[in-house]
């Protein structure tokens, strides 16, 4: 057996990169992705390996000459790159496959040996390399019967995305046998450059295969192996993110993404907090049916948005101001807040991140799982000035609650002492006084106008993809400050549909909080049977657990990566002292997987102890 690569394009879209130098010279963590490739073809003890090369081939010669691979290496030289696709390159080696068993497969894949073993140790002589079909994919997508032979390959045009469930895509690695390329291939690859031209691609030449009885092509269905075709430098990016050298660097550049992960499909989210069983199909659904309309039109203003949100928790407009995600609203109260400001460690970040460093005052919990009460807060910033006090309730990462009791003090207090008390309850609604325990109530508001209440729609209601925030007050004149400084055009037409008939659905809501709370107390009693764990009761939809000694978080945290789970490493968050994770709550189903995981994990964080 032996292998082409296809390796003289340009790759115009990587920009810079491959401004002096040909695509698969770029490099993915340190290692370009040509050595890369020729690294795990060498180890396959190939015949030869035969390189099509054309953009700055002179270079991409000379330095695959240094890499010591001991396969016995060819060149190929296309001398019209630019002017043709790589159905040319192809031509230009087709004596080559006519010669020996060939895998082919092109230069901007990277992609873990297993790829490759994946085909080799198949016994079907004339494979296609193909993965489930993602809507972000672009490139070759293609169908295939119940044998796995190949039946068609679509062009953009002819995907039909509400049946994206029975498409494959080419992974561009391919195994033919010299009998096919004989008897098929070549021919066919011949004809078409002579009827249609140089500048077509040869996958061509395989969808005109595929509809020929008998031509013997299969695909081969990936698994969970890991490959990436990088196209332009958002690939790049996710590239580096999959093929890191080490299990603390994926989990580093994974989650400084804050998210995205539906373009990686294996990833488990446990980091990132939403509401498991909100909202329901019928919902998704209704949104679906109106999708054209929503993508094709403006959105309404601020003040429509307003008495929509006004509308649902009971309120008048000139209370209510909707954010394109609670951090739009968060950064505007930044702004408006002044003098000394009391925030709470450990605790939701993104508020201290929007204020004066110098006008903060911490407070700091020594109860065990960060726990406090109005008492503790009174106690603590009695006499310290403070203007405003910002609580997060349920708390995050601590999950703990404080009960109306507590926060009618607060309230008393803050009144006093003629400061702002800003509660955020984006979390309250999973707590076991649910819906009824927010302060998203008129009569309380009005009576209370240094009272600022946030809530997160994105984590409450789990549509974290519309960007949605309620901020409400019966300080008129703040909110009407408030909504001059975000744009009027802050939300867009999903999110305002979602306004428009979330109220529908309320039923569904409250049985999806349910559910959760019945799932956060068996999964809380399921945690605390692992032995490197103590987690904390918590009135939300994630729960704190500290990692006991000798164990680390971070071992945690990129052990269960390995196993493509996200976890929260919380540990170095200012005010934590000691290793501690936050795990999210998920269906039942899914965490039953973690805690089957988390049953197998002592033994390797017992390797890294001793490691």
């Amino acid at each position: 057996m032996q292998a082409i690569i296809l390796a003289a394009g340009m790759g115009k879209r990587l920009k810079d990169l491959t401004a002096h130098q040909t695509k698969c010279m770029v490099m993915v963590n340190g290692v370009t992705l040509i050595e890369r490739a020729l690294t795990h073809l060498d180890s396959l003890g190939l015949q030869k390996i035969v390189l099509v090369v054309g953009y700055e081939a002179a270079s991409l010669v000379s330095f695959v000459k240094t890499l010591g691979i001991s396969t016995a290496l060819e060149f190929v030289e296309n001398p019209i790159y630019d002017t043709t696709n790589n159905i040319y390159s192809l031509f230009l080696a087709r004596e080559y496959l006519l010669q020996d068993d060939t895998l082919l497969l092109e230069s901007d894949i990277i992609f873990d040996q297993a790829v490759l073993r994946a085909l080799t140790d198949d016994p079907y002589p004339t494979l296609a390399l193909v993965a489930r079909y993602e809507s972000w994919m672009d490139g070759g997508v293609l169908t295939v019967d119940d044998d796995s032979y190949i039946t068609d390959f679509l062009s953009k045009q002819q995907v039909d995305f509400n049946n994206k469930g029975r498409y494959y895509k080419t992974v561009n690695i391919y195994k033919f046998s010299r009998e096919f390329s004989q008897s098929f291939y070549v021919p066919f690859l011949e004809a078409y450059c002579t009827a249609l031209g140089n500048n077509e691609y040869y996958e061509q030449v395989l969808k005109v295969i595929a509809l020929v009885m008998n031509s013997g092509i299969k695909a081969k269905i990936l698994a969970n192996e890991l490959w990436y075709e990088i196209d332009d430098l958002q690939d790049l990016d996710i590239a580096q993110s999959l093929f890191t050298n080490t299990s603390e660097e994926k989990y580093k550049k994974l989650t400084s993404r804050y998210g995205g992960y539906w373009r990686y499909p294996n990833i488990h989210d446990y980091c990132y907090l939403v509401n498991p069983y909100f909202p329901p199909k019928r919902l998704i659904a209704e949104i679906k049916s109106e999708f054209g309309t929503l993508l094709s039109q403006y959105p309404s203003g601020q003040r429509i948005n307003s008495l929509l949100a006004a509308k649902y928790f009971g309120l008048s407009q000139d209370m209510v101001v909707v954010g394109n995600g609670a951090a739009e609203l968060i950064k505007s109260l930044g702004s408006f807040l002044k003098g000394s400001i009391g925030v709470v460690h450990p605790s939701f970040e993104e508020y201290e991140s929007r204020l004066d460093p110098e006008s903060i005052v911490h407070f700091t919990p020594i109860k065990p799982g960060y726990t406090y009460d109005s008492e503790d807060l009174i106690g603590y910033f009695e006499g310290t000035g403070i203007s405003s006090l910002i609580i997060i309730n349920p708390d995050n990462p601590s999950g703990q609650i404080m009960d109306s009791t507590n926060i009618d003090r607060l309230l008393k207090w803050t009144a006093e002492k003629g400061a702002k008390l800003i509660i955020d309850e984006s979390f309250v609604d999973f707590s076991d006084g649910g819906t009824s325990s927010t302060l998203f109530d008129a009569e309380v508001l009005k009576r209370n106008p240094h009272l600022i209440v946030m809530k997160s729609i994105s984590k409450s209601y789990g549509v974290p993809g519309l960007r949605l925030g309620v901020l409400s007050s019966g300080d008129t004149a703040m909110i009407e400050w408030m909504k001059s400084d975000v744009a009027i055009w802050n939300i867009n037409s999903f999110g305002e549909f979602f306004l428009q008939i979330w109220e529908k659905y309320a039923d569904d809501y409250q049985e999806a909080l349910v559910k959760t709370r019945e799932v956060r107390s068996r999964f809380y009693a399921q945690l605390r049977s692992c032995p490197f764990l103590r987690p904390f009761p918590s009135h939300s939809n994630y729960i704190l657990c500290e990692v006991l000694t000798p164990h680390t978080a971070s071992a945690l945290a990129y052990r269960l990566l390995e196993n493509d789970f996200l976890i929260k490493d919380v540990t170095g968050k200012k005010g934590i002292t000691g290793e501690y994770v936050r795990i999210a709550i998920r269906t039942r189903e899914e965490n039953d997987r973690l805690i089957e995981i988390l049953g197998r994990m002592g033994e390797f964080l017992e390797e890294d102890i001793t490691l």
